[in-house]
């Protein structure tokens, strides 16, 4: 039985149908054509519209009426664009696998950094190497617990065994600190107060990237002094009912209030820090003068949910504007 003869079965066993719904014969590889071309996955909107418009092309050329190799030639034809469709959509599936697994790798050694973690290290290598290798659903899902079971291997709010303590938060409320002054836990309990009264306000992390160097190289001692400098110099700048805390030895926290938006905020940081000079601090036994670069973020109260979210705002920022 050819395929006109099975299209005419069809169309005897439609009864009741509209003329127009019956099988036509003439028609008939061409809605085979078509049909198969819809279930084809889309991959890519633009590679796809294409394949679907040269299909579409090929199949009108398809009449049933067609002498057999001419049939055949066609049906040649169209393989084809299926089997040019597959392989430009495995190869934009690749492409992609590799964008996102060069991001994965990214944000994980920014993640590192941030914690003062070496990405050389066995066990974050380890994850990288994971990261940039998962192929299937199950890779991804065993990578994701292995970063999790390392970023909290106790549950809850733990921390990796490697990470630096110069970059641990300092969740005290007392000031036995390099700054002098008062530990993140108070700075919690602030944001805590003035959400619970329904003020308004900002949460501004101050970074000082240069002392996790001045700290490897000269020691604890020298970023006291370098801590000291800048806490008395944005004390200085600031309002004075304004509230600076000690977030840890490589960042500082301050709690403002009174400032109309995020925009005059930011123009009121931006002079400060472009007022930031150098100053007198003791580095390796000496007095020398050294600017210490600062950069800050900005986060308006009103967007944490709790105030034990300062934690994590201020691990997910990103290095602030420098100035």
């Amino acid at each position: 039985m050819n395929l006109r003869q099975i299209a005419g079965l069809g169309g005897a066993n439609a009864a009741g149908k509209d003329a127009d719904e019956l099988a036509n014969p003439e028609r008939f590889l061409t809605l085979v054509v078509e049909g198969t071309a819809r279930g084809v996955p889309e991959v890519d909107s633009d590679v796809y519209k294409e394949f679907r418009a040269e299909l579409a092309r090929r199949a009108l050329q398809l009449p049933d009426r067609l002498p057999d190799e001419e049939k055949l030639a066609q049906v040649r034809g169209i393989l084809q664009e299926f089997e040019n469709y597959r392989k430009r959509s495995e190869a934009e599936l690749r492409n992609r696998t590799s964008e996102w697994r060069g991001i994965t790798s990214y944000l994980f050694h920014e993640l590192l950094k941030s914690l003062g973690i070496d990405a050389s290290s066995p066990n974050p290598e380890k994850l990288l190497q994971k990261a940039a290798t998962a192929a299937s659903a199950q890779d991804v899902q065993e990578c994701h617990n292995q970063i999790e079971t390392f970023l909290h291997p106790t549950g809850g709010d733990s921390a990796p065994a490697e990470a630096s303590q110069f970059r641990k938060a300092d969740h005290s409320t007392e000031n036995l600190n390099a700054a002098g002054l008062r530990g993140g836990g108070s700075a919690i309990e602030h944001v805590k107060r003035i959400m619970e009264s329904g003020d308004k306000g900002f949460v501004v992390l101050f970074r000082l990237s240069c002392l996790s160097m001045i700290n490897q190289r000269f020691g604890p001692e020298a970023v006291e002094d370098c801590l000291m400098a800048v806490s008395a110099f944005l004390t200085q700048s600031l309002h004075s009912d304004d509230a600076i805390y000690h977030w840890s030895d490589s960042s500082l926290l301050a709690v403002l209030q009174g400032r109309a938006n995020e925009q005059i905020l930011t123009a009121e940081l931006d002079r400060i820090a472009m007022q930031n000079r150098e100053t007198s601090v003791k580095i390796g036994g000496r007095a020398t003068m050294l600017r210490i670069p600062i950069t800050f973020d900005i986060t308006p109260i009103d967007r944490l949910k709790s105030a034990d979210d300062l934690c994590k705002i201020t691990l997910l920022t990103t290095g602030g504007r420098a100035r």
